[in-house]
């Protein structure tokens, strides 16, 4: 394995990675927020090249995302292990009521289990490490332990007070802990999930403690530095088959003028680790292109069921969205009026380069629809198709506007959307542009507005997730015959 890697490993909105080895093959867990199914699992055999092989969450008994979850609100920081020839699976899910649990799978690509609930453990971003005796502790944001059963999430005692991090650092959470050598390791990450993200360590002689905090702590971090990687955070630690050890973690790619807008999302990145007296040393993060740029990724929709990078916003049903009811066509039935709804027909994917297009054919004879980039229900693009015209609509904040407007043949029409950097010209300049047009047969595209792409970034809407782009049902039902993605350099 080289000594350094192309940055992202897994583009896009792919944030709080957890991954673990099972032999010779790594596995690895984001975070997934609204969107269902929840927790995408990707495997690998270099933790560089990785492959979406399913969700963790894919059943409603498993991912409750009711109406009035928030965006950004649903499913935090996953820690995936391996224990005792079992995965294992620990999440929160901030919806109301649902709290942390607890998930098992002998294949990570599934099925996983029902949830098993651990009401005892309080807080967010839950850990899971067994001792040599075959205790299970659940380290948690705050940094807080308790030792939990993990076949039913009953807790032992009462949640303990570990470390806190840096003194006067905030937000100290994400903590995942390992026994490396002689020391129990506590690596967690602190100063929020912003520009301020780092890595800090300590290490005790028991799970518990007392823990001693790194001298050269925040091991990682890039605050106040022009790095065009910012963020780094919410770190996992991993040793290879050949003895090498690793950290994923997550960061953000801004560009632009001030402040910097980041679009996809927080991302996930990888980057070598040595041990220097007894402490973990991170190496650079190399930045450079996902792979697939320059691919397309076509779905003619003649599956049964969905890819599973497909995902809908808090829910999906077989009534608002089926490949079966029109064979090599995809059925969305409208649910909410349009993307500013809670309750949206949506189906799409995270948007995972900085250059890209997207292209879908859609026929609205029987209602609306059309081609989104979705944020959040007040941050979103869209080209949309209905009664013979097609529209652009820009939803900013509290202002909804119609950016364009045009009549079209009626029947099947190919809309689009382009991607496309803006250099930067002056403070103010935003990270790109957004062309939104209709395709001609001989792949000609007519762009019918261009809108400016800073006011679909987490710096403008905030929260915790990226763009995600995909096709949605506004009224009645609209079929989509093909879509297709194509990153470009």
């Amino acid at each position: 394995m080289s000594d350094h890697a192309p940055n992202p490993v897994i583009a896009g909105f792919h944030p709080d990675p957890s991954v673990c080895r099972v032999g010779d093959d790594y596995y690895l867990a984001c975070s997934s927020f609204e969107y269902f199914p929840g927790v995408p699992i990707f495997h690998s055999r270099d933790l560089v090249h990785w492959t979406q092989i399913g969700n963790a969450l894919e059943r409603p008994a498993q991912l409750r995302l009711p109406a009035g979850t928030s965006s950004s609100g649903g499913v935090y920081a996953p820690t995936l292990r391996h224990h005792d020839g079992r995965f294992w699976l620990a999440v929160t899910n901030v919806s109301d009521g649902e709290g942390n649990l607890l998930f098992t799978a002998t294949d990570p690509a599934g099925p996983w289990s029902d949830p098993i609930r651990l009401s005892g453990v309080p807080g967010i971003d839950p850990d899971l490490a067994w001792d040599e005796d075959g205790a299970c502790w659940c380290t948690f944001a705050g940094i807080g332990q308790v030792r939990i059963d993990p076949w039913t999430g009953r807790t032992a005692e009462e949640p303990r007070k570990l470390w806190s991090g840096t003194p006067g650092a905030a937000a100290p959470e994400a903590p995942h802990l390992y026994r490396i050598g002689e020391y129990w390791y506590l690596l967690i990450a602190e100063g929020g999930t912003e520009r301020g993200h780092g890595v800090s360590v300590a290490r005790g002689p028991a799970p518990g403690g007392p823990f001693e905090p790194c001298p050269a702590n925040p091991i990682l971090t890039h605050r106040s530095t022009g790095h065009p990687i910012q963020n780094t955070g919410h770190a996992d630690l991993v040793q290879a088959r050949d003895g090498s050890w690793w950290m994923v973690l997550l960061g953000v790619r801004p560009r632009g003028g001030t402040p910097g807008w980041h679009v996809l999302g927080r991302e996930t990145f990888l980057a070598p680790v040595t041990w220097v007296d007894g402490w973990p040393v991170v190496g650079e993060l190399v930045s450079g292109a996902p792979a697939g740029s320059g691919a397309v990724s076509r779905d003619d929709f003649d599956l049964a069921e969905l890819r599973p990078y497909w995902i809908s916003v808090r829910s999906r049903s077989a009534d608002s969205c089926t490949t079966k009811e029109r064979p090599g066509w995809l059925t969305l039935r409208a649910r909410g009026a349009s993307l500013d709804d809670a309750d949206v027909a949506f189906l799409g994917r995270r948007v995972q380069h900085l250059r890209w297009r997207a292209r879908t054919l859609i026929d609205p004879t029987r209602g609306s629809g059309g081609l989104a980039v979705r944020l959040d229900e007040r941050h979103h693009y869209e080209i949309e198709a209905a009664d013979g015209r097609v529209r652009v609509i820009a939803r900013i904040g509290s202002l909804r506007t119609v950016a364009a407007e045009r009549a079209v043949p009626a029947g099947p029409l190919a809309l689009g959307v382009h991607a496309d950097d803006l250099p930067p010209k002056d403070a103010r300049s935003g990270p790109d542009t957004l062309s939104f047009g209709i395709e001609t047969e001989d792949g000609a595209f007519t762009v019918l507005a261009a809108l400016d792409g800073r006011y679909l970034s987490t710096e403008v809407a905030g929260g915790f997730t990226g763009r995600v782009i995909g096709m949605y049902a506004a009224t009645g039902e609209a079929h989509f015959d093909w879509f297709a993605y194509e990153g470009r350099p």
